[in-house]
């Protein structure tokens, strides 16, 4: 009795799995990439940096005045923010929803030392469309009373840690819920975005 030849594997059963794991792989640094080369450059205000929570190690976490709801709730479509919220959440669960922040560009101001923060202007629970060029939008993910887009944590060399923190921590004590030091970041059309630098005062630091 002979055993008959094994049928060679079809070649999608090879490349696809192939296939799913390099989209897998390469999805994010290629969307970083992208909003990096072709995004909206905005700026963000950071809110006050809790002073026991600076760097640490390599890393950096900010929040921004967009992340804090009572920023947020006075602009228009927080109330239909809030219903979606209500409706996805259960008696037990508060859900996580997306929302869109709409940002508006400031005037220019040549006396200026650091870039202007662009001012929210509007927020919504889906994505906005046909938005004025002055315009553009972020996106987060509201739960319980905060908002955060994924630009929360920074790493930076270790012979800068010190410096920044020093003077952070002065710009913190000096001005108060307005601290001059912001974000700059890139924003594609679908909210994504990626962060490019940090002043702190008039020194600019890349990421």
């Amino acid at each position: 009795m002979t055993s008959s030849p094994t049928s060679p594997m079809p070649r999608w059963r090879f490349w696809l799995p192939l296939l799913a794991q390099l989209t897998l792989i390469l999805g994010l640094p290629a969307q970083a990439m992208l909003t990096y080369l072709t995004g909206t450059t905005v700026i963000l205000q950071t809110a006050p940096v809790d002073p026991y929570d600076l760097l640490r190690g390599y890393s950096q976490t900010l929040n921004y005045n967009i992340s804090l709801v009572d920023t947020l709730d006075d602009l228009p479509g927080w109330e239909a923010v809030e219903e979606r919220s209500s409706r996805e959440s259960t008696d037990q669960t508060q859900a996580s929803i997306p929302v869109y922040v709409v940002l508006e560009q400031p005037d220019a101001d040549p006396t200026a030392e650091i870039p202007l923060a662009w001012q929210p202007v509007a927020i919504a629970p889906d994505l906005p469309r046909n938005l004025p060029d002055t315009q553009v939008v972020i996106t987060g993910q509201l739960y319980y009373q905060q908002v955060t887009y994924g630009l929360e944590r920074y790493y930076m060399p270790e012979d800068q840690r010190d410096t920044i923190n020093t003077e952070i921590m002065e710009l913190n004590q000096e001005f108060g819920n307005e601290p001059p030091f912001v974000v700059e970041v890139r924003v594609r059309g679908n909210g994504y975005a990626v962060p490019i630098s940090l002043w702190v005062g008039d020194r600019q630091y890349q990421f």
